[in-house]
């Protein structure tokens, strides 16, 4: 029996989902002619692949003694939808701003839908050009391989606009991956990137406006489904934010990073597609 790590078979189960297309070609082949074997179903403990072949039949290849490529299905769009408040701060008639600032949810965001979108496009940095958030994300696991990027855009839902994190996903996220990447995105949202993004001013007619992606009180970061589907919990009438708000782990608070731009918690270590190892091609 082949004695694989746990590391290298969570790195392998989350690089190549079930679902993933198989081709293989002989060593000895001069046009290296690839053939389909089938699609993949899982991989077992030892690190071997199992696939399910067209005509129902299942092949099992083993690294280093086949021949193969695993070419990971498309990215799918994963949303998780977060409430959008602002502090809108207004010239008084001489001309000075106002000590004080309005509060404002997403129902009165909505006329300002564009604006928060461009200055959410010029808040993303150089360094997030291919994978957004994950760019900071600093560890190489099995969300890290499925997650490809994540970035904070908005959308208008159910007459109110919201922040969104616009996920690319492979495969599919387990119950306690999506929790994690929940926890990561919440603590963007109120540390890292939200905290530099709310203190940009935004021009708008009458004054400048500071749009705040987490608050402390009744703030949840939830699926499109959880937010919006038939067992979505009710509304408060006073401020229309889900009563159940979860903190993700915060408690309220804000972590202590306290800094103006992204946290990069380590530098992000991309797996990159399109080497050849132990006699397979990642594709």
């Amino acid at each position: 029996m082949q004695d694989v790590s746990k590391e290298w078979l969570d790195f392998l189960r989350g690089q190549f989902p079930a679902g993933s297309r198989i081709q293989t070609w002989k060593l000895d082949d001069p046009r290296n002619t690839l053939k389909e074997a089938g699609t993949l179903e899982h991989i077992d403990d030892e690190g071997r692949f199992h696939v399910r072949q067209s005509d129902g039949g299942e092949r099992i290849l083993t690294l280093g003694e086949e021949m193969f490529s695993v070419h990971p299905p498309e990215p799918s769009l994963l949303k998780l939808y977060m409430p959008l408040t602002a502090s809108f701060y207004a010239r008084n008639e001489w001309g000075d701003w106002d000590e004080t600032g309005e509060e404002w949810d997403g129902r009165t965001l909505l006329d300002y839908e564009g604006s928060i979108l461009s200055a959410l496009v010029k808040n993303r940095m150089p360094e997030e050009t291919e994978r957004g958030l994950m760019h900071w994300y600093g560890k190489q696991d099995s969300l890290d391989a499925k997650v490809r990027s994540a970035v904070i855009t908005a959308e208008v839902r159910a007459g109110r606009l919201w922040g969104v994190a616009e996920c690319q996903v492979i495969g599919r996220l387990s119950p306690e991956e999506l929790t994690s990447l929940k926890g990561y995105l919440s603590g963007q949202a109120s540390d890292g990137w939200g905290e530099g993004f709310e203190q940009r001013e935004i021009q708008v007619d009458g004054g400048e406006l500071y749009v705040h992606l987490w608050q402390s009180e009744g703030w949840s970061i939830q699926t499109e489904a959880e937010r919006f589907g038939p067992q979505q919990v009710q509304e408060s009438p006073d401020d229309g934010i889900p009563t159940e708000a979860q903190h993700s782990g915060f408690g309220g608070e804000r972590s202590s990073c306290g800094m103006s731009e992204p946290c990069p918690q380590g530098e992000a270590k991309d797996i990159k597609h399109g080497t050849t190892m132990g006699g397979m091609a990642f594709g």
